[in-house]
């Protein structure tokens, strides 16, 4: 049971005038302990909210909160803001989770926290640091997981935070994104803040308890009724009327003033009659303010200084520590903690279970009340004020109590040019990043720089601030890196790490060309071969980014002769070995061209995590399997580099990426169910990161192309126009391509002359950068549809079949037919579309290949062909059905309902395990076997094998060229993506569901 009793030295309080309050505590403490709490499916929390000006005795509240809890069985979890360490990044976290876990070892907390261990160990405080630097979002995740465990092992669950005002950000974020999920748990939440002074980034948490069904608790100042039983509780019933009246007066009915006020009275012996007024009023002034600072100088030099001391030390001060940084011996600091308590500035020891005071050198010292530290540490002179965070630097340094409480005090100190200063504040930013905190290092790097650091270290600074800054200021960050480039001492490893995070933060604030133009100075700078070969690497990565390329042709020109003579020998050499294979792909060369060179870049794997490279060239290089009909490969590559992110923590625009692009590779395969949960994922993380960046407009548009090809038009609409899709063009290149999925939007929705109008600006902006494969960007195929002129369609259709035949691709040439035969009238649509079909069949496009069945079949039908469309038709409703195309089902249904050949009992795919009729064949094909031949050892007619074939090549995701790697002789040491995912492995499917990794 995890819980404390009220602050020491303060007897149990009458609470008067808060029976609303305490009637809502009691309701939601029997809500929470009501039998079946915390069952699965079944929420018993809550959120209560005090909130009010110091001393209306918010902390006596959360007393009688905790006091009732605890006799109802519930475990309870504290933790106090404070003034000294608002900017002590996950302090108020540290205190509720550090209860539960003290008495574990580390291998107990890596059996509790799972695969979260390396994420939010380091915030949680279990241990300094670790060896990544895990995004913000990604420690929220880990600690909503832990926090979900926690109230489910614990049930029930109270968590009291008191002086919400003072929590550091990192954790009030936390909190508050956390707080909607506590409904669903056997946990009540209860905290107390002054509303007057939240920080004025706090305005989501303050509004925590109306999004969660009630108000804050405001509570008011007493009445004179309740004034005078306060006093005459302290006093005796003797107390008159008069008397209690000016009590209220002077204190306003504020609890806390009235109670040390009657304490003072008893003090000085006075009666409590109306005779002795004045006097009283007398004492109001020493209760607060000026009159709490005369009243602790009274006490002498070495009170005061102690009491300077432990202000100065804040949360974490003790005896021991106070009387070192104060500068006193054991007795003097004996007799000023005595002095002090007796003097109600602090408060009396903590006593253990037998009620005997534990007052050890290194207990921890507590202040009477907030209002009193506050004052205490405000009376300090601002000279000396500085010098004792000096000191308490250097103390607590010594006491081995970590670099970020030595950082807190050094952020309180002139900048003196020391080397040690700026030591310890690049080691608490490093543990800071470490712990996903960037902010907080923003702070301790900002305040090194100007201490200032020595010349030789002045750019490392600059470097790590801008490094720090990348994931929340990417402009800040450009300032930092540039400051960084100027210094005359820059080590060149330095120099080639800040200028690819220059680029990097440049391409973040979308400033393509000057993030290209950055690397392109540092390749023609650079002495070091691998380094100029890294250069080059990158720029060609951003150039192939921007949309307002002046010379694309040029570039790729370039490319491709720099890629001939590479051997994949270093990563900079398979970088630019995986750019040249996108950029084959996008431009239409052979699709063995492109698979060539993305199995030369991958080599031994390429990480998505290095923080060196980026993740932007392995997405590239799996894309490329993608786009050359191995979408299965691509789910692999996917599958790991999710994973990968994961592991870090990395949690934002990365997870994001990663989850929308397997939806996209989900959507190509026509998995549309599972396609639209990962794009709905991911797009759920780039709402998290930001405003129409990059990752959300990838998300989008994927999610658009889906919802139209499952038929829901008006929803893809309402995705469009909620987003404002379509009315910026973005000045980097994504895919699928936002022009073009936006005039697919307008065609669905009947707007042929919009959307022709757009594509044709697709056409004008993708040639002369020869971006020609329609299996990439297909605005060829739409505008052939779009427009009203059968010449022009016909010749735009027509063109996109070459362009797919030069590709070579199974599924590019299936869909150019199919959009060349909706542009045919007369017999050679039929021959057109069965060609497609063909083509489609030997793909792994399981949604295309519906599509050209069912109007196949429309097609036989109109020509009278009932029996062969009867066939087509069926095939296309099966197809359309396990893809999830719902209105290509209801298409195909009703076509066979008005030709008499309903209803038909549709084979589905169980599972996408292969059947082992079809491994075997999928073993035959890997051989070299010819249809025919296979259709002679099954005993069957060609016809079967194909089909057999079209489901192989949709189940595991390639098309027959790659069937070898699956099922040839050293296919045994891989894995065959029949499912999602192995057990054990990433956790993108479960986190789709709503789940964290290790649930």
């Amino acid at each position: 049971m995890a819980h404390t009793g009220d602050r020491p030295g303060r007897s149990r309080r009458l609470l008067l005038e808060r029976d609303t309050e305490l009637a809502a505590v009691d309701a939601l403490l029997t809500e929470l302990g009501a039998p079946g709490a915390g069952a699965p499916g079944r929420g018993n929390g809550g959120l209560l909210a005090f909130a009010g000006p110091a001393g209306l005795g918010k902390t006596t509240l959360l007393n009688e909160v905790r006091r009732r809890a605890v006799a109802r069985g519930c475990t309870v979890l504290l933790a106090r803001g404070g003034e000294q360490e608002q900017g002590v990044a996950f302090h108020v976290v540290r205190q509720l989770v550090q209860p539960l876990l003290a008495a574990s070892s580390e291998r107990e907390h890596r059996e509790l926290l799972g695969s979260w261990y390396d994420i939010v160990a380091p915030a949680m405080g279990l241990v300094a640091g670790g060896n990544g630097s895990p995004d913000p979002q990604g420690v929220r995740d880990g600690l909503d997981w832990i926090a979900t465990r926690f109230a489910v092992q614990h049930a029930p669950l109270v968590v009291v935070l008191d002086d919400a005002h003072w929590a550091d950000a990192e954790s009030l974020a936390w909190l508050t994104g956390f707080a909607p999920r506590i409904g669903e748990l056997p946990m009540l939440l209860v905290v107390a803040y002054r509303s007057d002074e939240l920080p004025a980034d706090a305005a989501a948490f303050a509004g925590l308890a109306e999004r969660n069904g009630s108000h804050p608790h405001e509570l008011v100042p007493l009445t004179p009724g309740a004034v005078g039983r306060l006093v005459r509780d302290s006093l005796g019933e003797e107390a008159d009327d008069g008397f209690c009246r000016e009590t209220w007066a002077v204190t306003g009915g504020n609890p806390f003033e009235t109670v040390e006020l009657t304490a003072k009275v008893a003090d000085r012996g006075l009666k409590p009659q109306s005779a002795h007024v004045p006097e009283l009023r007398e004492l109001a002034s020493a209760v607060k303010g000026s009159g709490l600072v005369d009243r602790l100088e009274r006490l002498g030099t070495s009170a005061v200084r102690f009491a300077w001391s432990a202000a100065v030390l804040g949360a974490g001060a003790t005896r021991s520590l106070a009387a070192s940084v104060g500068g006193l011996g054991e007795a003097e600091s004996a007799d000023a903690v005595a002095a002090l308590r007796e003097a109600r500035i602090l408060a009396d020891a903590p006593t253990d279970a037998d009620g005997v005071p534990e007052d050890a050198p290194d207990g921890r010292l507590e202040f009477f009340h907030p209002l009193v530290a506050t004052a205490v540490y405000r009376a300090i002179p601002a000279a000396f004020r500085v010098a004792m965070h000096g000191q308490a630097a250097a103390v607590v340094s010594g006491a081995g109590l970590g670099v970020t409480t030595v950082a807190r005090h050094l952020l309180e100190m002139h900048p003196e040019s020391d080397p040690w200063a700026v030591r310890q504040l690049r080691e608490a930013a490093r543990e800071y990043l470490r712990s996903g905190a960037p902010e907080a290092a923003r702070r301790c790097l900002t305040r090194a720089l100007r201490e200032p650091p020595a010349l030789e270290e002045r750019a490392d600074v600059l470097f790590e601030l801008g490094c720090s800054a990348l994931l929340t200021e990417p402009a800040t960050t450009v300032n930092h890196l540039r400051a960084a480039l100027e210094e005359p001492v820059l080590a060149p490893s330095l120099r080639e790490a800040v200028v690819y995070r220059l680029a990097q933060a440049l391409g973040h604030s979308d400033r393509m060309a000057e993030a290209a133009e950055t690397v392109a100075a540092a390749a023609r700078d650079a002495t070091d071969a691998r380094t100029r070969l890294h250069m080059q690497a990158e720029q060609f990565m951003w150039n192939a980014f921007r949309a307002d390329e002046p010379d694309s042709r040029s570039r790729s020109r370039r490319l491709a002769r720099l890629a001939e003579h590479l051997t994949g020998r270093g990563l900079a050499e398979r970088y630019i070995l995986g750019l040249r294979a996108w950029d084959a792909m996008v431009r239409g060369e052979s699709a063995a061209t492109a698979l060539h060179y993305a199995e030369e870049a991958l080599g031994e794997g390429l990480s998505w995590t290095d923080e060196q490279w980026g993740f932007e060239v392995p997405i590239l290089v799996a894309l490329t399997f993608m786009y050359c009909d191995r979408p299965g490969r691509a789910e692999e590559l996917f599958t790991k580099g999710i994973e990968e992110c994961e592991t870090k923590g990395w949690r934002g625009a990365h997870l994001s990426f990663g989850f929308t692009l397997l939806g996209y590779i989900r959507y190509r395969r026509g998995r549309l169910d599972e396609a639209e949960t990962l794009v709905r994922a991911g797009l759920r993380i780039a709402d998290r990161v930001g405003h129409m960046v990059p990752a959300q407009y990838f998300a989008i548009g994927i999610l658009v192309e889906v919802l139209l090809a499952r038929g829901r038009t008006q929803e893809a609409h309402q995705v469009a126009s909620a987003y404002h899709y379509g009315d910026v063009v973005p000045s980097a290149v994504v895919y699928p391509d936002a022009e073009t999925v936006h005039a697919e939007l307008l065609l669905a929705l009947g707007r042929r002359r919009d959307a022709e109008q757009q594509l044709a600006r697709v056409g004008l902006r993708l040639e002369p950068r020869g971006m020609r494969n329609p299996a990439w960007c297909p605005w060829r195929l739409h505008l052939a549809r779009a427009t009203d002129d059968p010449d022009r369609a016909l010749a735009l259709a027509s063109e996109a079949v070459d362009l797919a035949r030069r590709f070579g691709t199974q599924s590019a040439i299936g869909q150019a037919l199919h959009a060349m035969a909706a542009v045919t009238e007369g017999a050679g649509r039929i021959e057109l579309l069965a060609d497609a079909v063909a083509h489609l069949e030997r793909s792994p496009a399981g949604y295309d290949l519906a599509c050209a069945l069912v109007d196949h079949g429309v097609a036989l039908r109109a020509a009278g062909l009932r029996d062969r469309a009867g066939e087509q038709l069926h095939r296309g409703l099966e197809g359309a059905v396990e893809c999830g195309a719902d209105a290509l089902a209801a298409r195909a249904r009703q076509e066979l309902d008005e030709a008499g050949l309903w209803p038909l009992q549709l084979r589905t795919a169980a599972s996408e395990s292969l059947t082992a009729q079809e491994r075997t064949v999928a073993e035959w094909a890997a051989l070299g076997w010819s249809d025919e031949r296979m259709a002679e050892a099954l005993g069957a007619e060609p016809a079967m094998v194909t089909r057999l074939l079209s489901d192989i090549f949709r189940k595991v995701g390639s098309d027959r060229a790659g069937l070898p790697r699956l099922f040839g002789p050293r296919a045994d040491e891989r894995p065959v993506p029949d499912a999602p995912a192995a057990e054990g492995g990433p956790s993108a499917y479960r986190a789709c569901r709503e789940q964290q990794p290790g649930a």
